[in-house]
């Protein structure tokens, strides 16, 4: 089984070191590893192409945003299974895919997600959320719930026959993507109960208050294109709920 990992980046030249050697010292070989750059303007490119001996693929011109980017980069993928690693983020360790793979073998499975610690920007060491989920159930979105997007491996059939990442929306195109492919085509899936990747604080989606709002706002818009029935204040509340959850059961690395 190939899994194409794709990390998308823009101007993260303080952190795009982690993130590639977490993919390139998995123990897991058959990696096809794909970065898509949006024309930085700082040493992000210089930096992965240090590199390039060891990635598959590099693509760097703009583009319409990261949801864009990352259909760049299903477009140039060949693996069996693909992901995505922000350029932020980085595996929690050397054998996550491995492990992953794994499931999906034992499985069957046309999908498979775990969970993720948030950690601070500047020390990676303090965990200030843990975003643990649960095993998926017909109606879960409804209530607030979604498996963290970057601890989702899917099958490339899979976004081949239901679609990559709707540009219409700017902040929630992962949460609108995986909602499409459990809600509405209903594919098979498996939840490996283990943390698989390690994320830093301060991405688009949880930057400031506003990002906040309108993510929520196009989560809204998710669930109704879906035809997916939701109260807007018992989503609200859920969600709420489920996230404070999250930083108050967090432990420590």
């Amino acid at each position: 089984m190939k899994f194409s990992v794709i990390t998308v980046c823009l101007n993260n030249a303080s952190t795009i070191n982690r993130t590639i050697e977490s993919v390139l010292s998995q123990t897991y070989k058959n990696i096809e590893y794909i970065i898509i750059d949006g024309a930085s303007s700082d040493n992000t490119l210089s930096l992965v192409y240090d590199y390039s001996y060891r990635i598959s693929k590099v693509i760097s011109e703009p583009d319409k945003g990261i949801y864009d980017a990352m259909n760049k980069g299903i477009a140039l993928a060949t693996g069996d299974v693909v992901s995505f690693l922000n350029a932020d983020d980085y595996y929690a360790s050397s054998d996550v895919i491995e492990k992953v793979a794994s499931a999906f073998t034992a499985s069957g499975a046309a999908c498979c997600y775990g969970d993720i610690y948030y950690v601070e920007q500047s020390n990676t060491s303090k965990i200030v959320r843990y975003w643990k989920t649960s095993k998926f159930k017909i109606g879960s979105f409804q209530y607030g719930w979604c498996p963290p997007h970057s601890a989702f491996f899917v099958l490339r059939s899979v976004i081949h026959r239901w679609g990559g990442f709707d540009l219409n929306y700017k902040i929630a195109g992962d949460f609108e993507l995986i909602l499409r492919y459990l809600e509405v085509a209903k594919i098979s899936n498996y939840y490996i109960s283990d943390v698989l990747t390690i994320m830093r604080l301060g991405g688009v989606s949880n930057r400031n208050i506003i990002n906040i709002i309108k993510q929520n706002i196009e989560i809204y818009k998710a669930l109704s294109t879906n035809i997916l029935n939701v109260n807007l204040i018992s989503f609200s509340i859920n969600k709420l709920v489920i996230k404070i959850y999250q930083f108050i059961n967090r432990p420590s690395l």
